[in-house]
């Protein structure tokens, strides 16, 4: 069992400085495979035992010890985010984060320890799990980014584990990534009187494993994705049409994303999607660019879709235009959710599914497939596949790419993004990446590649995630009231 807190239990001896020196260096240590797993590109396999160290020592230190080890490595391991942050925010806004993150990582720790020590058994093993999933239920739901970097998605290429996504969102994956490390702590820390909490953990991670397997394989078998459907161009050049940009040049982008849609469609691309806010223009340039494209799609006879910023008296506005082949009207999507540059863009509200290409399509634009309420949205409206023109920042393009994969196979339909400074993929319903490619400068990149044929697959996430998430922050308010306190918790 846990030794005695009455005073501290490890680098014992010695001066205090020594003392201090050692537990400093231990912090560091467990602090450094947190840095290979908080940034915007984790280590998949790391993710699943990286938080061990900071448990084992909060476990086996005072509380007080525990509270600035745990500080100092969460401080350590999410500094892998200081240079992207830093793209995205003014230093002080970009500290004012740093430090919410880390008090964040300090608030479940502590109170995961204060849980196991007060009760001393094995289904503390929760503890730690439960409060993970309650804290990201409740950035997914007030927050402006959600939970961005939610340790959940680091398993986005792990087909596998990934198919709990199907059955309980986020919220079940990110508590079996929890739990693996959780278990292994209280095993560690408090020995043999955990086993039975380690290998019920082990269990359920084997289970997971194999059912996600049996999904996997089983829709292969069936015909599944490997029926396909027509071929879909995807366009992606970095530049970006600025009011600095010179005329010639903003011309030459222009006439490079029109050579790219001609020779998609002389390909058989029926659809051509090109990346988000490729430009902001004023109403009359806007509408330049509108007719040019719905020429385009006439004489290519292909569907485009096309992100454009627009700035008249109301403010200015991100869309996704989706110009159709036969000249019908043009949809027009309106951005939902707005990354932090944009903030004083006016955001959308209203959605749109369309028959593309024989396929029933919704449009999103890059952060707003990073909320799951809205990838239930369109999954609710019977989306066979989404279309997501982006707008990466390089450093977050595999995280921006992956979340959208996940609400791929949250809510069963396919997914297409292309992001300037970013990936160009396109994802099954599975979670499977089917095409990639890296976006470029001019004069870009283009992919070309057949779309996934299969209609909406049956999933339960719309409903059993947010109840599973709603349900631990429930939790988290029971448990300290449960049973009576057994030991105190110093």
């Amino acid at each position: 069992m846990f030794p005695s807190l009455s005073a501290p239990t490890l680098f014992a001896g010695g001066t205090a400085l020594r003392r201090r020196l050692s537990q400093a260096a231990a912090a560091l240590a467990a602090g450094l495979p947190l840095y290979w797993v908080l940034g915007p590109q984790p280590l998949a396999w790391l993710a699943w035992c990286a938080p061990l160290p900071v448990l084992w020592l909060a476990l086996r230190s005072s509380h007080r010890d525990a509270a600035w080890m745990t500080f100092l490595a969460a401080m350590l391991g999410l500094s892998s985010n200081l240079v992207y942050f830093r793209l995205l925010m003014p230093l002080p806004a970009v500290l004012a984060v740093m430090l919410f993150k880390v008090l964040l990582w300090l608030l479940v720790v502590l109170a995961a320890r204060r849980l196991v020590l007060r009760y001393r058994s094995g289904w503390t093993v929760l503890a730690y799990p439960v409060l993970w999933v309650a804290i990201d239920t409740l950035m997914a739901a007030f927050l402006p980014d959600g939970n961005w970097g939610s340790l959940a998605y680091s398993q986005a290429d792990n087909l596998d584990v990934l198919q709990v996504a199907a059955l309980a969102g986020v919220p079940g994956l990110l508590f079996l990534l929890c739990l693996a490390p959780s278990a292994l702590a209280l095993l560690l820390a408090g020995g043999r009187a955990y086993a039975p909490a380690a290998g019920a953990t082990a269990l359920l991670l084997l289970a997971a494993c194999a059912a996600g397997a049996w999904r996997v394989q089983g829709a292969l078998a069936a015909g599944g994705t490997a029926s396909v459907g027509p071929l879909a161009g995807l366009v992606a050049i970095d530049d970006f049409i600025g009011p600095a940009t010179p005329p010639a040049r903003a011309q030459a982008v222009w006439d490079q994303y029109a050579h790219h849609v001609e020779a998609l469609a002389g390909q058989g691309a029926r659809l051509v999607l090109l990346p988000e806010k490729i430009a902001v223009l004023a109403p009359a340039q806007a509408d330049a660019v509108r007719q040019r494209f719905h020429a385009l799609a006439r004489n290519t006879g292909a569907w485009i879709i096309l992100g454009i910023g627009v700035q008249d008296t109301a403010g200015r506005r991100n869309l996704a235009w989706l110009f159709s082949p036969d000249g019908a009207a043009l949809v027009s999507y309106q951005k939902h959710h707005l990354a932090p540059p944009e903030r004083d863009f006016l955001a959308g509200s209203a959605y749109a599914v369309q028959p593309v290409a024989d396929l029933a399509m919704g449009l999103a634009i890059c952060k707003d497939m990073h909320f799951a309420p809205l990838g239930q949205a369109y999954g609710a409206a019977g989306a066979q596949t989404m279309l997501v023109p982006a707008w990466d920042f390089q450093l977050d393009a595999w995280m921006g790419a992956r979340m959208t994969v996940v609400r791929g196979v949250e809510n069963g339909y396919a997914v297409l993004r292309a992001a300037r400074e970013g990936v160009l993929t396109v994802s099954d319903a599975y979670g499977r990446v089917l095409a990639e490619r890296t976006s470029s400068a001019m004069p870009g990149s283009t992919l070309l590649a057949p779309l996934p044929a299969h209609t909406p697959v049956a999933t339960w996430a719309g409903w059993l995630g947010p109840l599973f998430g709603w349900l631990c922050v429930a939790l988290c308010l029971v448990l300290p009231c449960l049973g009576r306190r057994a030991a105190p918790a110093s």
